[in-house]
């Protein structure tokens, strides 16, 4: 008995939750199951029901009892209703739909019109460090559903701008960032983050001179530089010494060639003086 019971609930609670679904709202969430109403009091004249998606070739008809469709997922109830098993983003767009009564005349006509969006995915913020200033990046995947917002101490801040200037003064102040994204039906916030850039520079790297290290560089030039001080004083004194040298051979030369002073001798000269 308790078995019996048991399916009959679960009978009963199927029923119950087909006789109740959800009405399709403007905006509906991917994955949603949902009915379009038909807006008509006509309904009980009526022998042919026609739903046709006007974005696409989606064309769904019930005459006789009977539904005749293209799209899986879609299927029209004995009162003209659309239901949709799970709606997804091609699912977007207006739905017309046309009643006509046994004799092929039309008593009814009108359109819906639904969005689907996809749920909006947890963001990450991604911080690049320049100058002492710092750009976060909310990344949103390549959606362009979202509206991004950015919140400091998780108070609003800024929206519709997927990148956040700080300043130096801003980074010091040591505040946790966070961003978050939506659309009409779905959110969610990225955890929240302390921007820190090291120095207050951006790149936390070596930094580099020519494309290689800074400080393997400086050593090459400093020790190139010193190479060279002490070849221009080698010639330096090369130079000074050739020139002394040249200047001795030179004084030596003057000395070998000057003539010999004129000596007379005094006994002579005093003889030559009598005569």
């Amino acid at each position: 008995m308790s078995c019996q019971y048991s399916l009959l609930f679960l009978f009963l609670c199927g029923f119950a939750a087909r006789t109740v679904a959800e009405i399709c709202k403007t905006e509906l969430l991917e994955g949603t199951s949902c009915t379009l109403k038909l807006p008509t009091t006509n309904t009980d004249k009526s022998n042919e029901i026609k739903w046709a998606h006007t974005t696409s070739n989606a064309v769904i008809v019930r005459k006789n009892n009977k539904n005749k469709s293209n799209t899986r997922g879609l299927t029209i109830e004995d009162d003209g209703t659309l239901t949709f098993k799970s709606v997804s983003l091609k699912n977007t767009g207006k739905y017309t739909y046309t009643v006509f009564n046994a004799d092929g005349t039309q008593i009814g006509a009108g359109e819906k019109e639904i969005n689907v969006y996809a749920k909006a995915p947890k963001p990450t913020v991604k911080i690049n460090c320049k100058d002492g200033d710092a750009t976060l990046t909310c990344d949103i995947r390549d959606r362009t559903d979202l509206t991004v917002s950015w919140y400091k101490d998780n108070i609003i801040q800024t929206e519709n701008n997927p990148k956040l200037l700080l300043t130096s003064a801003q980074i010091q102040e040591n505040k946790p960032h966070s961003c978050s994204v939506s659309n009409p039906v779905s959110y969610h916030q990225s955890d929240s983050v302390t921007v820190s850039c090291p120095t207050g520079e951006g790149d936390p790297g070596p930094r580099k001179l020519f494309g290689f290290d800074f400080w393997i560089m400086v050593s090459i030039l400093a020790g190139s530089g010193a190479l060279l001080l002490l070849l221009i004083c080698v010639l330096l004194f090369s130079n000074q010494r050739k020139k002394h040298q040249k200047d001795e051979r030179e004084f030596r030369l003057r000395n070998i060639q000057a003539p010999a002073p004129n000596k007379t001798d005094p006994n002579t000269a005093e003889t030559s003086n009598y005569k």
